[in-house]
């Protein structure tokens, strides 16, 4: 078994393609303390437990306890990373949009596609000797967009040095939470206005204007086969509009809502609500086939101004963007 306290820890470890933990890991498999009361930790946990670092619960540490040596001070910066990915996490309903997640290490990427016709989507009988019907998949023309978002942590050292880390825990993870939210509106900006491959989101209009009706809706899902409307994403005004429609006031819906504060609409979709949803719209989509996520690395710290500068001034950020797979697995009502 490795000994994960005779570890030398230096921040060019941040430096690798692979990250700080990954780093830790091959030199501190996991897979080592099988069987042990260690084998629910990962490499970089197991360093806290070396130091003696408490990040979370009762009887957690001051944010100094990392800088008592030049090693423990190389976790601070991983540490910051994960708790603000908590709160990415906490924050998540991209898991409800994205059909698949890609994850790249530079700038530059081009995503596929396939646009086929109504034609060629039903698997038709071949005849002996005939052709079979094609599936064309081609590269997108342009790259996708990525964004970064992210936030400047400016403090002195002295300033927070006696803080407790689950209390500074909180805040970082609130900006994983602000992050989440900007994502969130990337995503729906690319499902409605493309990914700058001419394929923006067909829109559909109510049979009365500036009026909601529950036939709508099953207009607007109707119009989604031979894909599965299984996500719904309105603004704060839709949202309340939806949840007025009779259809969400009968008893199940009712209790399910009230007990819970799970929406849940007559369609069987989830409901999303987002302020960056535009006023007056149902975003409709096929979470399974409609939109793809390209990260850029992960949640990235400048590591070396944690580390040696004791904070004052670091950057936390995120790189994506998002690309549409399939066109009509997305579409608008418009009210």
């Amino acid at each position: 078994m490795a000994d994960f306290n005779n570890i030398k820890l230096e921040k060019g470890m941040y430096t690798s393609s692979k990250g700080f933990t990954a780093c830790l890991e091959e030199l501190d498999p996991s897979e080592n303390y099988r069987g042990t009361s260690l084998e629910n930790l990962d490499a970089f946990q197991r360093q806290l437990k070396r130091f003696d670092i408490k990040v979370s619960g009762r009887g957690s540490d001051t944010v100094e306890k990392f800088f008592q040596t030049t090693d423990s001070a190389a976790l601070f910066p991983e540490y910051v990373s994960r708790a603000v990915r908590q709160g990415m996490e906490e924050a998540d309903v991209l898991s409800d949009i994205i059909a698949s997640k890609t994850v790249i290490n530079g700038l530059d990427y081009r995503s596929i596609t396939s646009v086929p016709s109504r034609d060629d989507k039903e698997l038709k009988i071949v005849a002996e000797g005939a052709a079979i019907p094609q599936t064309t998949i081609k590269t997108q023309e342009n790259l996708v967009t990525l964004h970064k978002r992210g936030r400047m942590l400016v403090s002195s050292y002295e300033a927070i040095r006696f803080q407790h880390l689950d209390l500074f825990t909180v805040t970082l993870r609130q900006i994983g939470l602000y992050i989440a939210r900007c994502q969130l509106g990337d995503a729906i900006n690319v499902i409605i206005n493309g990914d700058g491959n001419n394929n923006e989101a067909e829109y559909h209009s109510t049979a009365t204007a500036n009026t909601l009706e529950y036939a709508d809706l099953v207009s607007f899902w109707n119009k989604f086969s031979p894909y599965e409307l299984t996500t719904m994403i309105a603004s704060t005004d839709m949202t309340q509009r939806l949840l007025n429609l009779p259809e969400f006031r009968d008893a199940a819906a009712g209790l399910n809502f009230h007990a819970t504060g799970n929406m849940i609409t007559p369609l069987g979709s989830s409901l999303i609500r987002s302020s960056n949803a535009p006023d007056d719209t149902i975003i409709g989509l096929d979470k399974t086939c409609a939109l793809e996520m390209v990260e850029s690395g992960s949640i990235m710290t400048e590591y070396d101004k944690l580390i040696d500068r004791q904070l004052e001034r670091a950057a936390i950020t995120c790189t994506a963007g998002f690309s549409k797979i399939f066109k009509d697995a997305s579409m608008v009502l418009s009210v």
